[in-house]
């Protein structure tokens, strides 16, 4: 028979159990990946400027208009003898979002306060629209020329970026010219993008962050009559075999859970790229070449074609990035 202590010790002990099972930790969904402090805005921490949107015609890529910001660094001297590093990202839209996964200026003004990376210049270029003015409905999504520009393997896209647009921003705010001071990076096709870039030129980009690839055949048009054959990204794991050993270093990063369809596979597509470095620098290894080699590091996840896993690995990517650069 139960007495009051007895009852009032068995209903302690269900309330605690209540209690412990409302503070347990849910379970981790496939794709969760919080951002760290170094993408939260920080008390104390002085905030670069992010100047924009501009307006930007090309001539590469004739009846496009596109908008892009530029970062500038809190105490950035425009006289200093030590110029500051670039980072340029595709789809600035979304790279400047401040709410969004990437959060870059954010991440930048961290770590630069840090002295974890050097101070740095950012570029963040929407793709190009065709219209003679950018639409101001579009948001946070795509203009109508992103796969046009982004999913080529020809080097328009760098001839853009690094004859028309860069030297616009560096009449005003001038960065190193030393190519290991530049990182480009993109998620998605805006991954490839930036690949591409590195790839066409790599006197003047030579860190490449790629998120989420798209290493694909999105690119792909067949031959007609008039026109020759056009490949897509998922040539790149077969070019990177088969020619010279680029002076690089990427950062790949994918999901088990990203997109499969008519282009591809992307996680598949991301380990293709991975494989090929690896086995460029095996062989050159084997064969004594003494010229260089890719750097190469990765990240696979369970995400989707998602940006918050790469977004909350953005201050550890930018560290590895730059993390022989003395330049703090």
């Amino acid at each position: 028979m139960m007495n009051k202590y007895t009852i009032t010790v068995l209903l302690a002990g269900l309330i605690s159990c209540w209690t412990w099972a409302d503070e347990a930790p849910k379970p981790r969904q496939a794709g969760e990946y919080p951002h760290t402090a170094d993408s939260l805005e920080q008390a104390g921490v002085p905030k670069g400027k992010l100047l924009g949107p501009f307006e930007f015609h090309s001539k590469v890529f004739t009846g496009t208009v596109r908008q892009y910001w530029v970062y500038v660094p809190a105490n950035y001297k425009t006289k200093s003898k030590i110029k500051p590093s670039l980072l340029v990202f595709q789809d600035g839209q979304r790279a400047t979002n401040p709410k969004g996964s990437l959060r870059v200026p954010t991440v930048l003004d961290n770590l630069i306060h840090q002295k974890a990376i050097p101070q740095t210049i950012g570029v963040f270029i929407t793709p190009g629209n065709l219209s003679e003015r950018y639409p101001d409905n579009l948001g946070m999504s795509n203009p109508d020329h992103r796969a046009p520009e982004y999913d080529a393997l020809s080097d328009d896209y760098s001839r853009f970026l690094i004859d028309e647009l860069l030297p616009e921003v560096a009449k005003k705010y001038p960065y190193s010219s030393n190519p290991e001071d530049h990182i480009i990076g993109g998620t998605s096709s805006g991954a490839i993008c930036a690949f591409t870039v590195a790839w066409h030129r790599p006197d003047a980009f030579r860190k490449v962050i790629s998120m989420i690839g798209s290493y694909v055949s999105i690119g792909y048009q067949p031959a007609t009559t008039d026109k020759p054959l056009v490949p897509g990204g998922d040539l790149y794991p077969g070019l990177i075999r088969k020619s010279p050993i680029r002076p690089m270093k990427i950062f790949l990063q994918d999901g088990s859970n990203d997109l499969s369809n008519e282009h591809g596979n992307w996680f598949l597509a991301n380990q293709q790229m991975l494989s090929s470095f690896e086995w460029a620098n095996a062989n050159a290894d084997k064969n004594g070449d003494k010229g260089p080699r890719y750097e190469v590091k990765h990240v696979w996840g369970d995400g989707g074609h998602s940006d918050q896993h790469g977004g909350s690995l953005l201050p550890e990517i930018l560290r590895w990035m730059w993390r022989d650069n003395t330049k703090h």
